[in-house]
């Protein structure tokens, strides 16, 4: 079958696989190779899915989006065996729904998609294009945001918290889905911040605080739609949680980021390039990020934002660090994260220690250290939160 852009296709009619059962990917019969001038990717599956194909720019990327398939007997490294493919991204994109994003060396045209139904296979064909073929094509290509929910009007921004009603806390489990974030001895971030994220959500409806996470499983958040669930639900603060890794050089412990849209800290920079990248490498852009920083970038809330987020950051650094909990050697740092962008709700990004170091991933999977970590982190609330709120009677009266 030719494809120009895009297609989206049913289960073969011939197909006799039960279909109530999630489709599977079979790793023996699967691989991203180097045919001819181009690229060939097949999927064996056990059983057919519907699905579609296209390709987007900036970088060029192919994307294949499918009804669920269980990718977990799959190895994206081993999977690519295309030198042709700079990156290979796969699995969940939101609930029922999986997405490959292939990262491409340049220009490609998809001149074959074709799905068989016994046994069940996806295979697509890529050819060299010309600038002009490839531009048409991602013209053509549909809404890559496919299979999220609408966004919605944003609310106004929520008044100041004064006490009255409980804190509401927008825990953010970084990375998930398609988009394991950073990965080590068999860990994925994704995975360890899920798990971290559900437990500091009990300490904290414990202790009478409200929560709300802006994922609760293993599915790919876009950073925009992060912000967006946080200010749906009126939160009082926001915090993104991470764990990444260093390739090169050493790093050991808890870091507290905040926003500085002009960080002159180089590695700062370099790891919020890389969170931005994932949404990058997810299939997506960064436009309507950008689009919602501008609907509620209002330099007011700014200037009383940010120092209450100051605030918040040396609240927690204080508390964790009373716990005995190891911090950075420069616990408090800034960067440009535009998961942080939101200037009408105090954000903060907590890297709770470092993949790349044994230590931390010994702490990071230690039931025992996470329960300390917590409690710091809601001793820093609660202790932030009243001095927040006589902030706010002051300046009222």
């Amino acid at each position: 079958m030719t494809v120009a852009a895009a297609l989206a296709l049913s289960a073969a009619p011939g197909a006799t696989q039960d279909l109530s059962a999630l489709a599977r990917l079979v790793p023996e019969g699967s691989a991203v190779v180097d045919a001819g001038a181009g690229v060939r990717i097949d999927l064996a599956l056990s059983q057919p899915v519907p699905y579609r194909v296209f390709v987007l720019d900036d970088p060029p990327r192919l994307v294949l989006d499918s009804r669920e398939i269980d990718f977990s007997a799959a190895d994206a490294t081993a999977l690519n065996r295309s030198d042709r493919v700079q990156a290979l991204r796969l699995g969940r994109f939101r609930p029922g729904w999986s997405r490959l994003v292939a990262v491409l060396d340049g220009p490609y045209r998809i001149v074959s998609a074709e799905e068989r139904g016994a046994p069940a296979a996806i295979r697509v064909a890529l050819e060299p294009a010309t600038r002009a073929e490839f531009a048409a094509a991602v013209a053509a290509a549909p809404d890559p945001a496919w299979g999220l929910p609408a966004p919605v009007e944003l609310p106004p921004a929520k008044p100041r918290q004064t006490g009255a009603e409980p804190l509401i806390v927008a825990l953010d489990p970084g990375h998930g889905g398609l988009d394991p974030g950073a990965e080590a001895m068999g860990l994925t971030e994704a995975d360890l911040m899920l798990v971290f994220g559900r437990e500091l959500a009990e300490v904290l409806r414990r202790a009478g605080m409200t929560v709300v996470m802006t994922r609760e499983e293993d599915v790919f958040v876009p950073l925009a739609q992060r912000i967006r669930i946080a200010r749906e639900a009126g939160a009082d603060v926001f915090l993104s949680l991470h764990a990444d890794a260093l390739a090169s050089g050493t790093a050991v412990g808890t870091t507290i980021y905040r926003l500085d849209l002009d960080s002159p800290d180089a590695e700062a920079q370099r790891l919020a390039e890389r969170h931005d990248r994932d949404d990058v490498l997810a299939g997506l852009d960064l436009g309507d990020a950008d689009d919602l920083v501008a609907a509620v970038l209002v330099d007011l809330a700014r200037a009383e934002t940010e120092p209450r987020a100051d605030r918040l950051a040396k609240t927690l650094v204080e508390t964790i660090d009373a716990a005995g909990i190891r911090l950075h050697s420069k616990p408090i740092q800034s960067a440009a994260f535009s998961v942080l962008k939101a200037p009408d709700m105090p954000s903060l990004l907590i890297e709770l220690g470092f993949l790349s170091s044994r230590r931390d991933r010994q702490r990071l999977t230690d039931a025992e250290w996470r329960a300390g970590m917590q409690t710091a982190i809601r001793a820093a609330l609660q202790a932030w939160a009243r001095a927040d709120a006589a902030e706010a009677a002051r300046v009222r009266q």
